[in-house]
């Protein structure tokens, strides 16, 4: 048993003030701790089983001496019964732990969920629509709930009052509630069934959505009125006027354009290479060039960085191809002009569908990739300058052109 040492006043702990450990008396084993930077605690030494073990009883001033020296007591009398004060504590700081976790709320599953997930995410727009789904409709509601006590009227609550209004952003709300329910399960900070899943539990109280919800298709022109816009397209000056004739010629999307850098094209080789991490689909994507294209980049003025920079520098706003159209009084959408290609390669030529698809950076089933390993760049090549003459083409009264360069056979396909 360690000796008592003399027994210090509250006067004498105030003012002690040399680092290490310091005996203060009145229970065995009982010491002030004085750190470098002079901060004091209480630390009780007592042998536990046959072991050294020094036990915590606070800091001071807020244990006092006196408080220190009941909190030594009671735990000399602890051991003296058979237990381990250590053992305790640290069974009573898991103990709150994991009731800590089983209170984790929704709110909180889900930020570390779109911490956890956005990083695989390759457009910050996916990850800004993931929180302001849930920021809008599910936080007011079951944000604040534990994560394990949601439970499947709670989410029937969430989504009933825009089922109908909003059908879309509902079906993605109740995916993205699903994905976190499904991340605190797997976490370990609920359990059961996932009170969002859709097929045999949310199916049988809400209409199912393609029941509902009519698709919005991008407003685009008619296929024969493309060539005279594409005359008054020509007439219109500015940076953003020709990224959408570059687009138009390409059928890229606008993102990829406005997004698309010098080092990327290839004017000997005639095509541009968008990479990986501005398409859709994710893999990198080579786009053959048309002699109209290439004459509407060679005219540019620059050949570094931003091949349509902003006036100001960085890119086009996603909202500068379509003020272009506004400014013309087109009743379309920079998207429409894709839908424009595609009709006019359906009805208008005779290049297979997966040559029109691959145009497109389409993603093709897993059979059709299966067969065709290649990218058909050069039969593309020819499509697209087939859609670029077709801007002269067409008559003012809609008939079609020969198109027997167009017809192309189809790919030959190993069985």
């Amino acid at each position: 048993m360690p000796k008592i040492a003399d027994e210090w006043s509250a006067l004498k702990v105030r003012r002690a003030n040399a680092p290490g450990r310091h005996p203060v008396g009145g229970v065995p084993g009982l010491l002030l701790q004085i750190t470098e930077s002079g901060a004091k605690s209480w630390v009780l030494r007592v042998m536990v089983g046959g072991r050294r073990r020094d036990v915590g009883l606070g800091p001071y001033p807020g244990v006092t001496l006196a408080g220190a020296r009941d909190l030594a007591r009671e735990l000399r009398q602890e051991i003296r019964r058979g237990i381990d004060p250590v053992a305790e504590r640290q069974a009573a700081r898991y103990s709150l732990k994991s009731q800590r976790e089983k209170e984790r709320t929704f709110k909180e599953c889900a930020e570390a969920f779109l911490a956890a997930k956005s990083h695989e995410w390759s457009n910050r727009k996916h990850a800004s629509q993931w929180r302001s789904t849930l920021e809008a409709y599910a936080y007011p509601i079951i944000g604040s709930l534990p994560v394990q006590s949601i439970e499947f009227a709670h989410i029937v609550g969430v989504l009933e009052p825009i089922w109908l209004t909003k059908t879309e952003t509902a079906s993605r709300l109740r995916g993205r509630i699903e994905s976190v329910l499904a991340y605190a399960t797997a976490s370990g900070f609920r359990h059961g069934d996932n009170p969002a899943r859709w097929r045999g539990n949310l199916d049988a109280v809400l209409p199912k959505p393609k029941k509902l919800a009519k698709v919005k298709h991008h407003k685009a022109l008619p296929v024969d009125d493309l060539p005279k816009f594409w005359k008054r397209l020509q007439a219109v000056e500015g940076t953003g006027a020709r990224a959408l004739a570059f687009t138009i010629l390409t059928a890229a999307r606008s993102g990829e354009v406005r997004g698309a850098q010098w080092d990327e094209i290839d004017l000997k080789a005639k095509t541009w290479t968008v990479p990986a991490s501005r398409m859709k689909s994710g893999r990198e994507h080579v786009v053959p060039l048309s002699a109209p294209a290439l004459r509407l980049l060679k005219a540019l003025p620059a050949r570094s960085g931003l091949v349509f920079p902003a006036p100001r520098g960085g890119q086009l706003s996603d909202m500068t191809l379509s003020a272009v159209l506004r400014r013309m009084e087109v009743d379309a959408t920079v998207h429409g002009f894709r839908s424009v290609f595609r009709d006019w390669a359906s009805e208008r030529t005779a290049y297979p569908r997966e040559v029109c698809e691959q145009a497109l950076a389409h993603s093709l089933g897993a059979v059709e990739r299966a067969y065709r390993r290649s990218d058909l760049l050069e039969k593309r090549r020819r499509l697209m300058e087939d859609w670029a003459k077709f801007f002269g083409t067409v008559s003012t009264g809609g008939e079609v052109s020969s198109i027997r360069a167009a017809r192309v056979a189809p790919e030959r396909r190993t069985p």
